[in-house]
C-alpha cells in the first residue's frame, strides 16, 4: 500500500514543477486552474519567480500546493496511485484535495485565501509586538523542549512542530526565541535554527488568521474521504468532512503532530511513501523514525523516473 506525503511551507525553491508542466498536459490543466482560482499567474512564478517572491506567504502557499497536486498527476501518469494521504502543514491541503474532500478548484481558493489571511495578520503582529518567527531545536526531545517552555517564564513562546525526536519547531516572538535559546542549549540542545519564515505558524499568536479563515471555511463544499488521511492537528485518521472543515481552522493555531502521523502510518502498513512534492524533507523526518519504511522523493520528474527504474 502507497502513502502520499505532501511537504508544506519552506520546501520551495525557483524553478520546481516546471519539468512536471513540460511533460504532462494533465498538469498544464492544473496551471490554468490554479491561475483562475487564485488570480496568480502560476506559470511564471513558477518558470520565473525569484526565491523572495516564492518566499512570500500569499505566492508560497498556492505555488508549494500545485506542485505537490503536479507530482501526484505524474505519480498517477505512471501507475503509482495512493492508498492513503498526509501532508506537512499546508501540504494537509494537497491531501485534502487527493482524498476528495475538496476540489481542485476549491483547493486553490482555500489556500489564496489562507495564504493571504497568514500574510497580513502576520504583517499587523509586526506592527503591535515586533518580529515573530520560528526555530528548530536539534537533539532535545518535545517533552524536554515543552520543560524548557514551562520552566522559562518567557510569554510568546510555543511547540510549533513535532517533527521528529530530535528535531522540534517552535514559534512565537522574535525576542522570547532568542531569550530561551541558551536555556534550551543549556538543557542539552546541539544547535537552535532560526527559520527564514513570515511569521510565528502553528501557534496562538495567529488566533485572528483562524477566526478568519473560518468564516472563508464555510463558503466551502467539504465531502468525506474516500481514502485515509491523516490530521497535523491530531495525529489521526479525518473521519469526516466536518470534521476536515474544523480542523482547518484549528490548524492554523496548532502544532504540527507529524511524529504521531508516522506512527499511525506505520501501524497501517503502508509499504511505501512517496513525498509529492518539492524537496526531500519528509524523507529526512522518517528516517529519524524508521529507516526501513522507504519514503521515495517525487518532486521532479528524474525522481519519479528513478522510483520506476
Amino acid at each position: 500500500m502507497n502513502v502520499f506525503l505532501y511537504p508544506g511551507q519552506g520546501a520551495q525553491y525557483p524553478g520546481m514543477g516546471t519539468d512536471f508542466y513540460e511533460n504532462s498536459d494533465a498538469v498544464k490543466e492544473l496551471f490554468d486552474i490554479a491561475t483562475k482560482e487564485t488570480g496568480i499567474n502560476v506559470k511564471e512564478l513558477l518558470f520565473n519567480g525569484t526565491a523572495e517572491d516564492l518566499k512570500q506567504t500569499d505566492n508560497t502557499q498556492v505555488a508549494i500546493t500545485l506542485v505537490n497536486l503536479a507530482a501526484t498527476v505524474l505519480l498517477k501518469e505512471r501507475g503509482i496511485t495512493p492508498e492513503g494521504v498526509a501532508g506537512f502543514s499546508l501540504g494537509e491541503y494537497a491531501a485534502l484535495a487527493t482524498a476528495g474532500v475538496v476540489s481542485v478548484q476549491d483547493v486553490f481558493k482555500l489556500v489564496k485565501k489562507r495564504g493571504d489571511i497568514m500574510q497580513s495578520v502576520c504583517l499587523g503582529l509586526k506592527n503591535k509586538k515586533g518580529e515573530t518567527g520560528m526555530a528548530a531545536v536539534m537533539k532535545l526531545t518535545p517533552e524536554e523542549i515543552e520543560t524548557v517552555i514551562k520552566n522559562s517564564g518567557l510569554d510568546g513562546v510555543y511547540m510549533a512542530n513535532y517533527n521528529s525526536p530530535a528535531q522540534t519547531v517552535i514559534s512565537g516572538l522574535k525576542s522570547s526565541l532568542e531569550a530561551i535559546e541558551p536555556l534550551l542549549k543549556e538543557a542539552g540542545a546541539r544547535r537552535v535554527v532560526h527559520l527564514q519564515v513570515s511569521g510565528p505558524f502553528h501557534c496562538p499568536l495567529l488566533e485572528e488568521a483562524k477566526t478568519e479563515f473560518e468564516k472563508f471555511i464555510e463558503t466551502i463544499e467539504f465531502k468525506d474521504p474516500i481514502m485515509p488521511i491523516y490530521s497535523n492537528v491530531t495525529g489521526d485518521l479525518i473521519k469526516s468532512g466536518a470534521d476536515a472543515k474544523k480542523l482547518c481552522g484549528e490548524q492554523i493555531i496548532s502544532p504540527v503532530r507529524w511524529i504521531a502521523i508516522e506512527e499511525k502510518i506505520k501501524s497501517a502498513n503502508f509499504s511505501k511513501g512517496f513525498e509529492s512534492g518539492p524537496g526531500k524533507v519528509l524523507q529526512g523526518l522518517f528516517s529519524g523514525i524508521d529507516k526501513e519504511f522507504k519514503v521515495f522523493p517525487s518532486g521532479t520528474v528524474e525522481d519519479i523516473q528513478g522510483i520506476e527504474e
